[in-house]
């Protein structure tokens, strides 16, 4: 899956534990109800993220996931997540070209007048 929009936010890297750590951006969806969707990159994929500023249109690709947790009462409880694992800039719109001219129409000057015109018309 993929998501595209601009960058709103670039956040530090979090060390979570000794051998996890996270990175989050959030980007903001450009359709008539923008949304504003967290995106996680992890471990080395966090490195990813060094080059992207805020206000930058991006091509975001993403995984959900899903977790199941059980808390100490036994009540189980689910968590989403949206993890990315490759981002890219979007090239900006450059004007579109204008079309060439289409050549004048010129009307036909070889006409032979004692030549019988077989056209059905």
């Amino acid at each position: 899956m993929e998501v595209t929009g601009k960058i709103k936010v670039v956040n530090p890297e979090q060390q979570v534990s000794a051998s996890f750590r996270k990175r989050e951006v959030v980007v903001t969806t450009e359709e008539q109800y923008p949304q504003h969707i967290m995106i996680e990159f992890t471990q080395d994929k966090c490195d990813l993220l060094s080059n992207y500023n805020i206000g930058e249109a991006v091509k975001v690709s993403i995984n959900l996931r899903g977790r199941e947790w059980v808390n100490p009462q036994g009540e189980t409880r689910y968590f989403n997540s949206i993890q990315g694992w490759r981002i890219e800039r979007l090239a900006a719109e450059a004007p579109a070209a204008p079309m060439p001219a289409a050549p004048a129409f010129a009307p036909a000057t070889n006409l032979n007048e004692d030549e019988p015109d077989d056209l059905p018309f």
